[in-house]
């Protein structure tokens, strides 16, 4: 069977990109734990599908996908100021220790959209700086791996257009 529509594809896969010069690596599959999408519902950058296309299992792969194809480019304009007010808890208290340069936090803005934003550094001024780009926008993509199984979607999963693993609910 073939990496096409609506099949579940479970891959083995190293994410390279470039830091000074160099190939290094950001992401990888967990061992014993594969990535695993439903083909064709839109969950993962287009390219990395399109070069799954037509794999089978144990198929290796490796290609890289451009910036522009990624996460685009990184946009000076994602990066902002937030008065630290904004990070009090119920209690008016502020967690400096969840303030820490590089690290991830959750975000909601007014119209109650959900995004993640990286910060940056916490200023004298009482702002946190934090960088709502991808983290890894700007960055060519190099992928390699393998497929390590392919197999047909259940009709819910292609309903749900996700993957249903064993405990998998809705609620």
């Amino acid at each position: 069977m073939q990496a096409g529509k609506n099949k579940v594809v479970s891959v083995h896969y190293v994410l390279n990109i470039l830091h000074d010069g160099k190939k290094v690596e950001a992401d990888s599959s967990a061992e014993g734990s594969p990535l695993k999408y439903l083909h064709g519902s839109g969950m993962l950058l287009p390219q990395f599908e399109a070069h799954l296309e037509g794999l089978g299992k144990g198929d290796s792969f490796e290609f890289m996908i451009d910036y522009f194809n990624g996460y685009g480019e990184r946009d000076e304009k994602n990066v902002a100021g937030i008065p630290l007010e904004s990070f009090k808890d119920e209690q008016g208290l502020i967690d400096y220790e969840s303030l820490q340069p590089g690290k991830m936090l959750p975000m909601v803005d007014q119209e109650g959209n959900r995004f993640q934003g990286i910060i940056v550094e916490v200023t004298e001024s009482e702002n946190v700086i934090m960088d709502f780009n991808h983290p890894l926008a700007g960055q060519d993509l190099y992928f390699s791996g393998y497929v390590a199984d392919v197999r047909e979607a259940t009709p819910e999963e292609i309903d749900h257009g996700h993957v249903h693993d064993h405990g998998h609910h809705h609620q």
